[in-house]
């Protein structure tokens, strides 16, 4: 991915919830697209192999929720959290991690994320096709800025992290101004 990239358009199938439907499950079927997310805001986009797994739920996902305001204060309009589960999954992860500031975008078959050259297959640890772990600042749909983990093979032995860390991308902002 390179600085200047337009992001691809694709619909992704969400859940969101709607108490007026009630019951235990006040949740429909909405898609969102490309433009929905991205479209006339400056985003932190991060997509990471998988929800629920140590590094993304234990150091990525709750760095960047606990420095929302401070990602705010550089001119970030929104943090989005993207990785090939389906909404459920997503959606189960953000509860579980009780996100107030980051938002969650299924790529649930990868589509985006192929579309970014970023799709990988982890197989060797039971994972399937994945994305491999990034960060982007995205500005009204274009790539500005671009935080990719070495190493992107299919089924790579290590899951390395740091150039898609919040405190990687903070630098980048603080550094840009």
């Amino acid at each position: 991915m390179h600085i200047g990239f337009k992001l691809p358009e694709v619909t992704f199938h969400t859940r969101v919830r709607d108490e007026s439907i009630g019951g235990d499950n006040p949740f429909k079927w909405e898609d969102k697209t490309t433009d929905d997310y991205f479209k006339g805001k400056r985003v932190i986009l991060f997509s990471l192999p998988g929800a629920f797994t140590p590094t993304c739920s234990t150091y990525q996902l709750p760095g960047y929720e606990s420095r929302a305001a401070d990602f705010a204060a550089e001119g970030i309009d929104e943090i989005y959290v993207m990785s090939v589960n389906d909404t459920f999954v997503m959606n189960k992860w953000g509860r579980d991690q009780k996100l107030e500031n980051v938002k969650v975008i299924p790529d649930g078959a990868g589509v985006f994320t192929r579309h970014m050259g970023m799709l990988v297959d982890k197989s060797n640890i039971g994972f399937g096709m994945r994305s491999w772990r990034y960060a982007a600042i995205i500005n009204d749909g274009v790539v500005e800025a671009w935080f990719q983990e070495p190493g992107l093979e299919d089924n790579h032995g290590a899951d390395p992290y740091g150039e898609s860390s919040p405190e990687t991308v903070m630098a980048w902002l603080k550094a840009a101004k």
